[in-house]
């Protein structure tokens, strides 16, 4: 199944995508549900965030390749991990599906990362790597945009991974996937970047959730953004970036100038 969240009347509702056709629901994926009102196109609705985390994991150096190429940018040689260990990322960071990356004045280096999201189904405590998978609702697809020289430059990740609108994620949740079939691209102006399988992580997705469950909870529509691979491009103003996975969708954001007035954009 694949749901949607999107906006109706100005209220954040759940609906069932089948076809072209978001079918409402009430209540949410995460709790017993029934269908409940008009068929919507599914073109003529405003997309949001397919879920709002309570919290919200980001694993970071999870590919061989792209551990690699960060060591190259950085000058220092690379060392792959030898455990799980995730990241925290913030909530107020996220964008839905079509909603605009905004670049403060001062960045010089903004890229992309297509990044597999896991969602939460049930709550998990002391969850064994061999039961993880049956407390995931399903997938949906996240860009962890990332400012480099401020990676560079501070002592944490709070400006470079967590600025304004720098966690798209969308365009829904697809509850029936195959990770091992999965394949990632990523294309900037419609021209293709990067491809890599999916599941070719050093650490799964079974791993993660096992991990962090031994220490903090997981609660019903909490986030893992499960890393990328490779080496990504700078992205501009009027760039358009779209994330594909296989099976799960396409995730599609344009790229925009802020001025240093906070209440202006500069569309492009």
């Amino acid at each position: 199944m694949r749901f949607a969240r999107f906006d109706l009347g100005g209220h954040p509702r759940y609906g069932l995508i089948e076809g072209d056709r978001i079918l409402p629901i009430s209540g949410s994926p995460f709790e017993p549900w029934r269908r409940d009102g008009a068929d919507i196109a599914l073109d003529q609705a405003r997309l949001l965030i397919p879920v709002v985390p309570s919290n919200f994991y980001a694993v970071g150096m999870n590919y061989a390749s792209h551990i690699r190429e960060r060591a190259r940018g950085l000058g220092i040689a690379p060392e792959l991990p030898s455990r799980a260990e995730p990241g925290y990322r913030s909530p107020s960071a996220l964008v839905a599906h079509e909603d605009e990356i905004v670049l403060p004045p001062d960045t010089t280096s903004v890229q992309f990362e297509g990044e597999l999201v896991v969602v939460i189904g049930r709550r998990a405590k002391h969850v064994r790597e061999a039961d993880a998978l049956k407390y995931v609702l399903g997938y949906t697809i996240g860009n962890d945009v990332s400012e480099r020289k401020w990676q560079k430059i501070d002592r944490t990740f709070w400006r470079c991974k967590n600025s304004d609108t720098f966690k798209p994620m969308g365009p829904w949740i697809e509850t029936d996937v195959a990770l091992e079939s999965l394949r990632t691209r990523v294309r900037v102006n419609g021209a293709q970047h990067i491809e890599f399988p999916t599941n070719d992580m050093l650490f799964g997705v079974a791993r993660f959730i096992a991990t962090i469950s031994e220490y903090c909870t997981l609660h019903p529509g909490d986030v893992i953004w499960m890393g990328t691979e490779g080496a990504s491009c700078d992205l501009h103003a009027g760039d358009i970036v779209e994330v594909e996975i296989s099976t799960i969708g396409t995730l599609r954001n344009a790229v925009v100038a802020a001025s240093r007035n906070i209440h202006e954009r500069i569309p492009v």
